[in-house]
């Protein structure tokens, strides 16, 4: 069976949406790592969500061959299974979690606790708890109160490494929503109001903790380095502050991620090594006007590393042509995937398995779902004789998808598959009936 690369066929996009090992196939089909997406269809059913293990490979070992001076914590909150973290702690990657789920699943596989880190702006006491006793690495205080209530839980005659995030007021990424380095919001102590200062105060008089640096989130979707470079100096111009005033040489710094994927042909994304050779330039620049020793750098990549690496597989299940319009139904929707309804998340669809000399038409892509918001992809260009039973293949599905998964009208999750050297393999399997059921306990 001869094979051609996805760059030269017409119908696709760029090979920064789909998968580097992409190709098309004879009958309209596709091949990603050597396996075709209809077979996949067809042996695991639709919904299921594909991700190309040696995309997410590289991608991650991209990160580090960018910074390798640097550690690399990839954020879990994108995608998390069992297999990831064990293909994470393999590239020599850290962990960046948010929850004690997310952190019990990383103990589980034995992930080195050391290289783990645990944010979030509402920690609960089983999540900090859970952070101590697994002896997670650096947990970052991002309010006022947990700080009494981190030092509270900690063991007597011991000390747990902690860092401050902190709002650099720097508005960054690619929708209001997902905006998080600028004054007003939930995330981060403040620097301009001084509530930042005032933890460090608080911090360093507590015995039972150890201040090791600041963290910061600008937000996600971002395609430039330049915000993450106005970050590094506003961090480093506070770590002056906290030198002059306590005495304190902070030794890390993490400017988050929210680095950007390409969702449609186009779509800037640039790579590693364009971010990571500005953002050091910047630090090791500031640093140098500050007279500071430059810190020791971390970075939170989850999007980047997983987004591109996945594919989400449906069936079309209705054709609607009405009102000068063509809706195509599929048996998914914002259950598995709520970012177009979340933030107007936009993507591009091809359909595989049928080959077709139909003239291409702008279609909207719609889920199964009781809700009008409930649109996977709005405009896409898809062939005129597309029909029930038909497979559409969803690029760039690889993050905050699965992750972000619900049980609305009892559909069941989605199951993930890996495909590797003309193979695949369940990581997740799809949710049952009998799964919810099991929750359900009243009579």
């Amino acid at each position: 069976m001869t094979t051609e690369p996805l760059l030269v066929v017409n119908e696709l996009s760029t090979p920064s949406v789909w998968p580097a090992s992409a190709v098309s196939a004879p009958g309209g089909d596709l091949l990603v790592a050597g396996v075709s997406l209809l077979e996949l269809a067809e042996r695991y059913g639709t919904p299921t969500y594909v991700l190309d293990e040696g995309e997410v490979r590289s991608r991650a070992r991209a990160w580090v061959r960018a910074l390798p001076e640097a550690e690399i914590v990839y954020a879990a909150k994108a995608f998390l299974c069992r297999a990831v973290v064990d293909w994470m702690e393999q590239e020599g990657l850290g962990l960046d979690v948010c929850s004690a789920g997310e952190l019990e699943l990383a103990a589980t596989r034995g992930f080195p606790a050391e290289r783990i880190v645990l944010h979030g702006n509402a920690k609960s006491p089983r999540d900090l708890g859970t952070a101590l006793r697994l002896g997670v690495g650096r947990i970052v205080i991002d309010a006022d109160c947990e700080i009494a209530r981190l030092a509270a839980q900690v063991p007597a005659h011991h000390s747990q490494q902690v860092m401050i995030r902190v709002l650099p007021g720097i508005e960054a990424g690619a929708h209001p929503k997902i905006r998080t380095g600028t004054e007003g919001q939930k995330f981060g102590l403040s620097i301009a109001n001084g509530d930042a200062e005032d933890a460090v105060a608080r911090i360093v008089g507590q015995s039972q903790l150890e201040l090791v640096g600041l963290h910061c989130h600008l937000g996600s979707q971002i395609v430039s380095p330049e915000p993450y470079e106005r970050a590094a100096r506003e961090l480093v111009s506070f770590l002056v502050r906290i030198r002059d005033r306590f005495g304190v040489v902070l030794p890390e710094l993490d400017l988050g991620g929210g680095f950007a994927a390409a969702y449609l042909p186009g779509d800037e994304a640039p790579a590693p090594a364009v971010y990571g050779r500005r953002i050091r330039r910047a630090l090791i620049g500031a640093c140098a006007e500050a007279g500071l020793p430059v810190p020791r750098l971390t970075l939170e990549p989850g999007r980047s590393i997983m987004a591109p690496a996945g594919i989400a597989l449906y069936r079309v299940l209705a054709v609607k042509r009405t009102g000068g319009r063509v809706f195509v139904a599929v048996d998914g929707g914002m259950s598995d995937n709520p970012r177009p309804a979340l933030y107007g998340a936009r993507y591009t669809v091809r359909r595989v398995g049928r080959a077709s000399t139909a003239p291409m038409r702008a279609a909207t892509v719609v889920g199964r779902h009781c809700e009008a918001g409930d649109v996977l992809a709005d405009g896409v260009e898809l062939p005129d004789d597309i029909r029930p039973g038909d497979v559409l293949a969803v690029p760039a599905s690889g993050a905050y998808q699965v992750s972000m998964a619900s049980g609305y009208n009892m559909t069941g999750r989605p199951p993930v598959v890996a495909v590797a050297d003309g193979r695949s393999r369940l990581l997740v399997r799809r949710e049952t009936f009998d799964d919810q059921r099991r929750r359900d306990v009243g009579l």
